[in-house]
């Protein structure tokens, strides 16, 4: 798809699963065949959240997410500190700066080791501008096996403008889709007891409306409590609507 075509997809694009595969090939036609979103909206001064909460989309191999995410390596990534502190677009370029500069932490150099081993090296980072206080979304864009840091340098320098509109509307409209976390997710039932609790609602009127006893109301409720995560409802509401998991339009 060419530029027009494929804002126009993002544009109208109904899931994030129709979405993510589509971006991937979009961006592995400029030479970035390896993807990496990650959105937190509990990122605070000292932590990132956790990261079961994240919006985690990625094209990358199982080894590769079990090593730097789940293991917690992504939490020391030099790349994602930088966008901690940064808005728009970076070269990986940075991180052998670091390197040969002997700037990098034992921690980092842990990142920079596992990153050398999975042939992680070349690419950009596009740290996306956000309102909310606590909200930070990131993309790494890996390059293809056998560009240099050079080439991806000349592949943006020419065509990067257009690379980074397009992962800003994908980042958008991600946001406005809704998303899942693995085991966190709610169930029909669940987002409709959320929902009227968002609208103002007491148990009481939540069962009337549901046509069910106030007790499966409240078995409703503590069982998405416990999807979530989370110690109150106030807190479950917050969190399904971070997630766009409530008032969703069933297919």
């Amino acid at each position: 798809m060419n530029l027009r075509e494929y804002l126009h997809f993002l544009s109208n694009t109904d899931s994030i699963e129709e979405l993510w595969p589509a971006h991937c090939e979009q961006m592995a036609g400029y030479g970035f065949d390896r993807l990496f979103y990650g959105c937190s909206r509990f990122h605070t001064k000292t932590s990132f959240g956790d990261p079961e909460d994240f919006t985690i989309l990625t094209n990358q191999s199982k080894e590769y997410v079990d090593g730097f995410l789940h293991s917690g390596l992504f939490s020391h990534a030099p790349m994602l500190h930088w966008a901690m502190e940064n808005e728009g677009a970076a070269s990986w370029r940075m991180i052998s700066q670091m390197m040969a500069s002997q700037t990098l932490t034992p921690d980092q150099r842990r990142v920079y080791d596992f990153n050398q081993k999975m042939n992680v090296t070349v690419g950009y980072t596009i740290c996306f501008k956000l309102a909310a206080a606590r909200a930070r979304a990131v993309i790494s864009l890996c390059a293809k096996e056998g560009i240099t840091q050079d080439q991806a340098d000349a592949i943006w320098a020419q065509h990067g403008a257009d690379i980074h509109l397009m992962n800003n509307i994908a980042h958008m409209r991600i946001l406005s889709l809704p998303y899942d976390p693995p085991n966190r997710g709610l169930t029909k039932r669940q987002r409709e007891a959320l929902g009227w609790v968002g609208d103002g609602k007491t148990t009481q009127d939540i069962a009337l409306l549901m046509g069910l006893t106030k007790a499966t109301v409240e078995k409703h409720l503590r069982l998405a409590r416990e999807s979530l995560s989370v110690e109150t409802t106030a807190q479950a509401v917050l969190k399904a609507a971070m997630h766009n998991q409530m008032f969703v339009v069933e297919a």
